[in-house]
C-alpha cells in the first residue's frame, strides 16, 4: 500500500484576484516539490466532486444554497471581506471537500495507508451556516462526519496545526464527544477563538501559542497536551488541517516554526494512528502562503506519510 495525494485541476480556477495570499500558486508550488523524484511512489489521485448530502452532513441547507448561488458567472464576488469567488470557485469548492471524504474512503477501504489532499478553498474556518477566512465549505469536518456515517465509525481525531485556530471545526464539533478537536495556533491572533478554557463537552483540546513560539514550544504543546488527549480518545481515524504558515517565513503569522517540526508532528500523529486505527490518516491542506516554505513543509509532511506507508 502506499501514500495518495489528492487534487484537481479545478482548484487552479478558484481565482482570489491580485494580491489575494490564498492563491493558485500555493497548489503550483506544492506540485513542484511533490513532482521530485524522491516523491515517485505518491499516487495521485483525482478529486471527486462531494455530494450535496456529504456537505449537509456539518452545513445547514441554507449555507450550502448561499455559497453554490453566490458563485459570479464572471468577475470575483467577495462573501466577507477575506473570502472572494469567481466562476471556478464553485466547482473547487466541491471537489475540496470531496477530495478529503474520498481520502477515507481510501484508508478504509485498504488500498491507502494514509493521504494528503492538496486542496483550495481550505476548510477550518467555515462554520456551519458562515463562510470564513477563506474558507467555503469545512472540509475536514465534513470528512469526518461522513467517515462516521458510511464507515460505521465512532471516534474521530481531528488535530490542527495550523497557524490560525480552527474556529469553524471547533464550532460544528464542541458539542459533539465522538469527536476530538485539538489544535495549537498563535493566540492571541486571527479568528480570535482558541484560548484553553474552549473545551466543548470535553473534546476541544487548544494549545495557544504566544507570538515568537518555536519548534520547542510547538513540540511542548503537542506532547504535553494534544498527543496525551488523542492517545486517551483512542480515535478510529485522524485527520489532519495541515497548515503550513506556522512556519518562521509565513508572512500571516509570528509562530517560528521550520520544516523538521512539521516532519516531527507528522511522524507523532502516524504513530498514534497505528496504535489505535490502523495507520488511518487523512491531511488536507489549509494555510501556508509563503511560496517556497510551503511547498518543503509540505514536503516534509508527506515524506513521513510516504515512509509509514
Amino acid at each position: 500500500m502506499t501514500t495518495f495525494y489528492y487534487t484537481h485541476p479545478s482548484f487552479q480556477s478558484h481565482d482570489t484576484g491580485s494580491g489575494h495570499p490564498e492563491n493558485a500558486a500555493r497548489l503550483r508550488a506544492i506540485d513542484s516539490v511533490l513532482n521530485r523524484a524522491e516523491f515517485a511512489n505518491l499516487v495521485k489521485k483525482e478529486a471527486p466532486r462531494a455530494e450535496i448530502g456529504q456537505i449537509l452532513l456539518v452545513h445547514s441547507e441554507t449555507h450550502v444554497k448561499k455559497v453554490l448561488d453566490s458563485i459570479p458567472d464572471y468577475g470575483i464576488q467577495y462573501l466577507d471581506p477575506d473570502t472572494p469567488v469567481s466562476p471556478g470557485s464553485g466547482e473547487a469548492a466541491l471537489r475540496a471537500a470531496g477530495a478529503v471524504c474520498a481520502a477515507v474512503d481510501a484508508v478504509f477501504a485498504g488500498v491507502a495507508n494514509n493521504a494528503f489532499c492538496g486542496v483550495r478553498p481550505p476548510g477550518h474556518h467555515a462554520e456551519s451556516s458562515h463562510v470564513m477566512g477563506f474558507c467555503l465549505f469545512n472540509n475536514i469536518a465534513v470528512a469526518a462526519e461522513h467517515a462516521r456515517h458510511k464507515h460505521g465509525i465512532n471516534r474521530v481525531a481531528i488535530v490542527d496545526f495550523d497557524v490560525h485556530h480552527g474556529n469553524g471545526t471547533q464550532h460544528i464539533f464542541d458539542k459533539n464527544k465522538d469527536v476530538l478537536y485539538a489544535s495549537t495556533h498563535q493566540h492571541p491572533w486571527y479568528p480570535g477563538t482558541g484560548s484553553v478554557n474552549e473545551t466543548g463537552v470535553g473534546n476541544i483540546f487548544n494549545a495557544p501559542l504566544p507570538a515568537g513560539s518555536g519548534g520547542v514550544e510547538f513540540r511542548a504543546a503537542m506532547s504535553g497536551k494534544i498527543l496525551p488527549a488523542i492517545d486517551h480518545f483512542k480515535p478510529e481515524l485522524i485527520l489532519v488541517s495541515a497548515g503550513f504558515d506556522a512556519h518562521k517565513d509565513d508572512p500571516l503569522g509570528a509562530l517560528k516554526l521550520l520544516e523538521e517540526d512539521y516532519a516531527w508532528i507528522t511522524r507523532e500523529l502516524l504513530n498514534l494512528a497505528k496504535r489505535h486505527c490502523g495507520g488511518k490518516l487523512v491531511s488536507a491542506l489549509e494555510g501556508g502562503y509563503n511560496l517556497t516554505a510551503l511547498g518543503e513543509s509540505v514536503g516534509a509532511h508527506v515524506r513521513e506519510l510516504l515512509l509509514a506507508a
